[in-house]
């Protein structure tokens, strides 16, 4: 068998720190291994962070995560090491603790066994079977600790043949016997047939083996070449983004520039409007003046002469006066708005960033025991419930369902988004999503969106949807962690695989009108396993 330095080269496990196999390696920027505690050590106290092979100087200090992968490599190449140390090599059976049964004091270790004499001998009573003509034609191998699993049990004769038809150790007279019509070969025969297959076998492992670490190998490089595009996609989305900014803040500028100018101009000449109005308010006040003290005089000759200059005068028609805002304004805010929204649809399309947005709406819940089925058990911390699968004596309780095995969680929600994660792994039959307050808890209703049901589960192997009709869903791999989204104010729930982050189906389309509660069920669960509430990790 190859041996662990042989398949995996030594040196490309050593840490050139340390010189010691990988422990928590990292990767750096320009490609090269460390021990996590040895390039933090390295750096520390240098004014620059430059990589101990290729000298490769870095701006400053990178943030360096644990390469999962060459983590698990090194993990594993210590544990081939460590077996073929504390693991010495098989003993020849010449070598084996047998020790001489002729000696009759001191025994000496035996070097051979005799399957004529069932007897083990050391080199000075092995010499007769050297020796002696009637001795010789004896079979001898490496010694033997134990004849009796070499004897047949019913003949008490050693079993020199085998019996390929029952794959059993035979001597003669069983040929007389149980296996009189079967396929029996001297041991010998067989001997050399297994060791034909053992050659195959052989050469059939070390070709599965090479198989594997060239396939090593392209991952190795698929890695290399994953993370030279991962660079140049990033480089190449932050050069995107960095122009889209760019350009909305010069177009930013540019319309509060305009704005502001259009704000100053309509102010001027607002101004100079105001300024004629009151000249004209000033004429128009002295004319009434004059106009009173005309009606108070008697000379009909001086009325009659005065008052036609006196009359109303004729000024600019003033309608269109006023400081209106562009219309074009509004469409420019219209179509960033829309722009916003269209990058934000874009985004949710990446299953990670999707599932960091509706984490961000996540809630902290607990198992409510006033509304849990009188079988489920409800642990402590209230994020665990099982079915004991035998019904407690628990006090009435309007709140709790009486005929399936059903829970709520304490809070309810009226407005906005929320979001929870359960674990249903090792469950045969679940339901989780959301019900209506007013859902029944006493009868037989089952569950769908028109009983106040939003719920997906596990019935006998098929994950269904409990929509009206039900709708089977089609899932890559078992569900082991699901994700209900829910935002009230759209009328919507959404499920997710938590370890995929894919899409598994939404309820669209609802008005909800009263209060939502997570819901939880464990339908006919004959394995015992729990529905776990599970802590959400935090978004950053």
């Amino acid at each position: 068998m190859a041996t662990a330095s042989s398949l995996l080269s030594e040196d490309k496990f050593l840490c050139s720190i340390c010189l010691d196999v990988f422990t928590k390696p990292v990767t750096t920027p320009c490609g090269h291994n460390f021990c996590s505690a040895c390039i933090h050590t390295y750096w520390d106290g240098r004014d620059t962070c430059q990589c101990p092979l290729c000298k490769s100087l870095f701006p400053q200090r990178p943030k360096l995560q644990v390469n999962t992968f060459v983590s698990e490599l090194a993990d594993e190449f210590k544990t081939l090491v460590q077996v073929k140390a504390s693991t010495p090599d098989p003993l020849l059976p010449g070598t084996a603790d047998v020790l001489c049964d002729i000696c009759s004091e001191m025994k000496e270790n035996a070097v051979k066994s005799c399957l004529t004499c069932l007897v083990s001998f050391c080199r000075a009573h092995l010499e007769p079977h050297q020796r002696v003509a009637g001795l010789k034609g004896h079979t001898l191998l490496d010694p033997v600790k134990n004849f009796d699993h070499r004897m047949c049990k019913t003949h008490d004769k050693t079993t020199e043949l085998y019996c390929r038809t029952d794959r059993a150790f035979v001597c003669v007279l069983c040929l007389k016997t149980d296996h009189k019509s079967h396929n029996v070969v001297p041991l010998e025969e067989e001997y050399e047939a297994a060791m034909a297959k053992r050659d195959k076998a052989m050469a059939n492992i070390q070709k599965m083996t090479q198989s594997r670490y060239k396939k090593i190998a392209e991952v190795e490089r698929s890695v290399d070449v994953s993370q030279t595009e991962a660079e140049k996609e990033k480089e190449a989305s932050v050069q995107v983004f960095t122009d889209l900014i760019r350009s909305i803040q010069r177009s930013q500028a540019e319309l509060v520039g305009v704005i502001e100018e259009r704000h100053g101009a309509a102010k001027q000449k607002a101004e100079d409007l105001i300024r004629e109005l009151r000249v004209e308010v000033t004429e128009l006040e002295s004319r009434s003046v004059q106009l009173e003290q005309l009606s108070q005089s008697k000379d009909h000759h001086y009325v009659l002469q005065s008052f036609p200059t006196l009359r109303s005068p004729s000024y600019a028609d003033r309608a269109d006066t006023g400081v209106r805002s562009d219309p074009s304004f509004e469409a420019a805010r219209g179509a960033v708005t829309l722009l916003k929204q269209r990058v934000d649809e874009i985004m949710e399309e990446l299953p990670e960033i999707k599932m960091k947005r509706m984490r961000e709406h996540a809630v902290d819940l607990t198992f409510d025991p006033d509304t849990a089925h009188c079988s489920l058990v409800i642990s402590p911390d209230g994020k665990q419930v099982r079915d004991a699968d035998t019904e407690q004596n628990l006090p009435y309780n309007p709140k709790r369902f009486e005929t399936c095995t059903e829970v709520l969680a304490k809070e309810g929600f009226t407005a906005g988004k929320f979001y929870y994660e359960v674990q249903v792994k090792g469950n045969t039959e679940w339901l989780v999503g959301v019900v209506g307050e007013s859902v029944d808890r006493k009868g037989r209703e089952g569950p769908s969106v028109e009983n106040g049901y939003w719920t997906i589960g596990l019935d006998e192997g098929i994950y269904i949807a409990f929509n009206s009709p039900r709708v089977n869903l089609t899932l890559k791999e078992k569900l082991q962690n699901v994700g209900v989204f829910v935002d009230y104010n759209k009328g919507e729930v959404s499920f997710f695989d938590v370890n995929s982050k894919s899409h598994i189906y939404s309820f669209t389309g609802s008005h909800f009108r009263e209060k939502l509660f997570p819901y939880f069920s464990l339908q006919c669960n004959t394995d015992g396993a729990p529905l776990i509430i599970t802590p959400v990790p935090q978004t950053h």
